[in-house]
């Protein structure tokens, strides 16, 4: 995501250096069907940086919230030299430029193409210097997802391991339940055997005592 917005940022760049030159080309050309095209020209890429524009607003808004502030912030610089070159044209395009003033801007154009070019150098300076502050910070940001995802790799190891752990103990509780179980119909039975023969006792001790009361019976009599 952010290699996409570095591009569509150096794109931006570079047409907006261009789009200045040819504003300052199309200044000191007399109106006439040349200065024409070369507005409908700049016209042209003025529509183009618009498409740019959103489709870096778009490419800010689906990053993380601390990137995202940062871009938009250098969106509205980049919005507001694209709005001054719009003006910028349109006076150049609107102009009723007399003969005499003509004549001055003729005489004064090689200082005004000096300024403009040192304009022109500034300003491309200056927007190599936020594209390079850009890759730094989005390096940065990149720096820290790395970092974050490690961490998270490191997380899902750990709760793997404590999972086949529960895993393991639940196995064991699962057998243990099954021995006490074992453990009970063993007990029951014994428990049922025990009866019986309590049962079985009995009825011999009944059988002896009565036997000897017989047999004490007979040798009374």
């Amino acid at each position: 995501m952010s290699e996409v917005y570095e591009g569509y940022e150096r794109q931006y760049c570079e047409l907006s250096a261009n789009l200045s030159r040819k504003c300052s080309s199309a200044g000191l050309l007399p109106d006439g069907e040349d200065k024409k095209q070369k507005l409908s020209e700049i016209k042209v890429g003025l529509d183009d940086a618009d498409v740019l524009i959103r489709k870096m607003d778009l490419e800010a808004r689906s990053l993380q919230p601390s990137l995202k502030a940062m871009l938009l912030a250098k969106l509205r610089e980049y919005k507001s030299d694209l709005n001054k070159l719009k003006r910028e044209v349109k006076k150049i395009g609107s102009a009723n430029v007399n003969q005499a003033a003509h004549e001055e801007l003729l005489e004064s154009g090689m200082a005004n193409a000096h300024a403009a070019s040192a304009d022109q150098r500034g300003r491309l300076t200056m927007h190599t210097e936020r594209l390079n502050q850009s890759s730094e910070r989005i390096n940065e940001s990149r720096r820290a997802a790395l970092e974050t995802e490690d961490l998270g790799v490191s997380i899902l190891q750990d709760l793997h391991q404590q999972r086949e752990t529960l895993l393991h103990s639940h196995k064991k509780l699962h057998g243990i339940d099954d021995a006490i179980d074992k453990s009970k119909k063993v007990l029951t039975s014994m428990s049922r055997r025990f009866s019986r023969n309590k049962w079985i006792i009995g009825s011999v001790i009944a059988a002896l005592v009565v036997a000897i009361l017989f047999i004490l019976y007979f040798k009374l009599r």
